[in-house]
């Protein structure tokens, strides 16, 4: 990493070799790099007004403001930390009794969360959207308005170190306080540097965003296109909802999404062959991509690539890789892609339960080693920093996930190890049962969740898909690959599955509606005849 590295020193790079580029792109407006960096670097000067700062606050997503103030951060040398909107004001109060931020940025969706307990729990420094409603800062604070900002813009990128925070990203799906995962500079650097090759972007290159910035796959669209000159367009909430639509007017060259976004576009027929004929580099990351749905996406474009890809937030975004190919290179009987090798810099190894490593072609947790792995977690229990341990003298990073290498040295995805469940004294896999669910509703839409809980101890599986055909034909044919202790009973079927803030399966949505219908059985099944059924 270079002396005077900064994780933005792409971006102005860009922005002064073609300031008239197309940066950023939303529903309503557009942005040349020229704009977003002036934008970026008079807030970096506000945020600077007092001296470097080392952490800001984000409370806001797929909006100008937020995007300005990620680039202010790392211009002004400070780590980001992107919170959720999707938080109550509860939850993001305490976490800002605990982050140490310098400066909050806000924008117009963030700022209705700034209860009187949040803002007493906020930094001194406040930058809001022009068009949030008037708020009173707490004794000692200051609240800007965008426009309203007078400083001097910051001239240049503040030079930072390897072991400097680039940014906190909070895990999603935990329960309590969530964890927040702290990459340095140097563990982005190198992510940069590994992924550039592949990825080969230019800035003739559009690629459509569909994470928020709480999701890590943000990180990989903002800096690689930042630094290459390629537009970000931003997919609204509506667009999520029919990207086909969205792909094809904005003439998107790379697309990176988890799967069921995918799914949900091949179910309402929209992965017609050839419809993406701009589409070069598909990416998918952060479910199991069924290689029926990888196939049919590659045939929906002219020529282009689909990546499987794999990597934990700790672990910076990506570490492994797995290219489409025909035939499709898939994992056992799972029907789904493997997921690859890792980069050059990254060591991958399966371990059994004594953090031992096993021989090729069995399973165990995955492990990784390497320049991108966090520094750790914020604020992190005993528990949790026993994920990243020292093995034989060399830092590691456990995943909770599990895998197999094969004879080939290529790297498969087995679920994780808290999906595996026991029913009945029988160990089940609730990504296996998941596979054969996927085949016998001839779907990509399913989930599989342990229900009832009997103190805490599963007394059965529960299944969920999107399908034409009925909760008897699935279950009937779910009989003949799997033992009836493995077999989801009941299976709902259902128009939509639920899906959380980074477009993946909430499940904990579909217990939740478990719980209730456990608690209203008269009310949920009058529910079902109307609400469900073939979609």
């Amino acid at each position: 990493m270079a002396d005077d590295y900064n994780i933005a020193s792409g971006f102005v790079s860009s922005a002064l070799r073609f300031p008239e580029h197309l940066f950023l792109a939303d529903s309503l407006n557009s942005f040349s790099y020229g704009q977003m960096y002036s934008q970026a670097a008079q807030l970096a000067g506000h945020l600077s007004a007092s001296g470097r700062p080392k952490r800001v606050g984000i409370l806001g997503t797929r909006s100008v403001e937020a995007y300005a103030g990620v680039l202010a951060a790392a211009i002004a040398g400070a780590a980001y930390v992107p919170l959720n909107l999707k938080w109550p004001p509860q939850r993001i109060a305490e976490l800002l009794g605990v982050l140490d931020l310098d400066a909050l940025i806000v924008d117009a969706n963030g700022a209705s969360l700034l209860t009187e307990a949040v803002l007493a729990s906020a930094p001194a420094i406040i930058v809001v959207a022009d068009k949030a409603a008037p708020l009173s800062p707490v004794p000692g604070q200051t609240i800007t308005r965008f426009g309203e900002m007078d400083a001097q813009p910051l001239a240049q990128p503040v030079p930072v170190g390897p072991d400097d925070l680039a940014y906190i990203i909070f895990t999603s799906g935990t329960t309590g306080t969530p964890k927040g995962v702290m990459i340095s500079a140097g563990s982005l650097a190198s992510y940069v540097e590994e992924s550039r090759p592949w990825t080969q972007l230019t800035p003739d290159d559009r690629l459509a965003e569909t994470c928020d910035l709480t999701f890590d796959l943000s990180v990989h669209n903002l800096f690689l296109a930042a630094e290459a000159g390629a537009s970000l367009h931003i997919l609204t909430p509506l667009d999520m909802l029919a990207p086909a639509r969205f792909l094809r007017a904005r003439d998107i060259t790379v697309w990176m999404s988890v799967p069921t976004l995918a799914a949900t576009m091949r179910k309402a027929g929209a992965l017609k062959p050839g419809i993406f004929p701009h589409l070069r580099l598909s990416i998918f990351c952060g479910e199991p991509l069924p290689a029926s749905l990888a196939k049919a996406w590659a045939d929906a474009t002219v020529g282009g690539r689909v990546e499987n890809i794999y990597g934990p937030t700790e672990g910076t975004v990506i570490c492994m890789r797995h290219t489409l190919t025909e035939p499709p290179l898939t994992t056992g009987e799972r029907g789904i892609l493997a997921i690859g090798t890792p980069y050059e810099t990254m060591t991958v190894a399966i371990l059994d339960a004594q953090q031992k490593p096993v021989p090729d072609g069995l399973p165990g947790e995955i492990a990784l080693s390497g320049p991108q792995l966090a520094q750790g977690y914020l604020n992190a229990s005993p528990e949790q920093d026993a994920r990243f341990c020292i093995l034989d003298g060399q830092r590691w990073y456990l995943t909770g996930d599990l895998g197999m290498r094969d004879e080939n040295g290529v790297f498969h995805h087995l679920g994780r190890t808290d999906n595996q469940v026991k029913v009945k004294g029988n160990r089940i896999e609730l990504e296996e049962v998941e596979a054969h669910l996927r085949r016998a509703c001839d779907s990509d839409g399913v989930a599989v969740v342990a229900w009832p809980l009997l103190d805490g101890v599963p007394q059965g599986l529960v299944g969920f898909c999107t399908s034409a055909l009925t909760p008897e034909q699935i279950t009937d044919a779910l009989l003949t690959t799997l033992p009836r202790y493995m077999v989801p009973e009941p299976v709902h079927v259902v128009a939509t599955l639920p899906v959380n803030i980074n477009g993946k399966v909430d499940r904990r949505a579909l217990i939740d509606r478990l719980v209730h219908e456990q608690a209203a059985p008269a009310t949920a099944r009058n529910l079902e005849h109307t609400s469900e059924g073939k979609p």
